[in-house]
């Protein structure tokens, strides 16, 4: 039994019934993915898009279709072109919150970090994307030592201002990009307006979830998503489920034969990081499995039926892909066909065999 929390969250999350047939799409419903690890970011969005494959995700990334920032949390997201402004606007005080102490080990006070930010904006300004040793050389060019854990502090915090973005990757590089010579500019959105688009947005695409789920997700207060909920559309309703408040789109939610519901879930995927409580995706027959094999949320993890069934790892050769799949117990014989299945999509999806004409 998949269980209707997880029913309508595969729905929602448009990986069992995607309507999406380019990334941007994807990362657009999505709002935001996490996309520390960008192989694994890359087939989160696969997942969620019809006919796509490895190639076309970075393709989407190279023309800024869809871009990769700190945001909402100090971690890497995928966010597209529409909501990076606002977002950033919006989630950036409370990173710079969590980054305060890291600001102070590495010695870099509010003047330096507004200087490095110009240092980084003029010399990338031209329509250039320059990957962090050249932009390191260029802090340093001005006195500034700027390396490992010093060095992502201050590039995090001109993203955070909004001064940069991703640029195209220059081999298996990341380069950057000034936000302003790459992204149209906005009308300046209120807070209020803000949140209820984010608790809007969030809620669809994500229930059934809690105002818990939400702060985790998007490391903003209770207060502020109690405010943003006040202001979301109309369409959702809130309903107690096992003893907790969910809210989610009121519509009809039902799974066809041919609907996803078992794939290899990527580390740091959103269909566990978007919730506090992620006890849904655990299956009782598999009690104390996923403990020794560390924190299942942001490892890979075989979903089957839409629960956690196993761990999976890849080994790339060329242009081939190797999948070991890892069973936490023996598999029924339909739950072997639907994890064969998963393999093999996610095989097509990495060596381009799907690729769109």
């Amino acid at each position: 039994m998949i269980g209707r929390i997880n029913t309508y969250r595969l729905i929602n999350q448009q990986i069992a019934r995607s309507k999406f047939t380019n990334p941007a799409q994807v990362v657009s419903w999505m709002v935001a993915m996490q996309a520390q690890e960008y192989a694994m970011a890359k087939w989160a969005i696969g997942l969620r898009c019809v006919g796509s494959n490895d190639q076309d995700i970075e393709e989407a990334f190279n023309n800024w279709s869809i871009l990769r920032t700190h945001i909402m949390r100090p971690t890497w997201h995928f966010v597209s072109k529409e909501d990076i402004r606002w977002m950033t606007k919006l989630t950036a005080p409370r990173v710079h919150q969590f980054n305060s102490f890291t600001y102070r080990q590495m010695e870099l006070s509010t003047d330096i970090l507004v200087k490095c930010a110009k240092i980084i904006e003029k010399k990338l300004t031209g329509g250039k994307h320059l990957n962090r040793q050249v932009l390191n050389l260029e802090l340093k060019r001005h006195n500034i030592i700027a390396e490992g854990i010093r060095l992502s502090a201050i590039m995090m915090y001109a993203e955070l201002e909004g001064v940069i973005c991703s640029g195209p990757r220059d081999g298996k590089q990341f380069t950057y990009a000034l936000l302003e010579e790459r992204v149209p500019a906005v009308k300046d959105m209120l807070k209020a307006e803000a949140l209820a688009k984010l608790c809007d947005q969030y809620f669809r695409s994500r229930g059934p979830a809690t105002i818990r789920d939400f702060t985790t997700w998007s490391g903003l207060t209770v207060k502020e998503a109690r405010e943003g909920i006040s202001g979301m559309t109309q369409g959702f309703i809130t309903e107690n489920i096992d003893g907790s408040e969910y809210i989610f789109e009121d519509r009809e939610y039902k799974l066809d034969i041919n609907d996803q519901i078992s794939f290899l879930m990527p580390d740091y995927d959103e269909y566990g990081m978007s919730y506090k409580d992620r006890s849904s995706l655990f299956n009782p027959r598999n009690k104390g499995k996923t403990v020794s094999r560390g924190n299942p949320i942001f490892n890979r993890m075989i979903i089957l039926s839409g629960k956690i069934e196993g761990t999976w790892t890849r080994t790339v050769k060329g242009k081939t892909v190797h999948v070991e799949a890892f069973p936490f117990l023996d598999l029924s014989r339909s739950e072997i066909k639907a994890m064969e299945k998963a393999v093999e999509n996610y095989v097509q999806f990495s060596e381009n065999l799907n690729r769109k004409k």
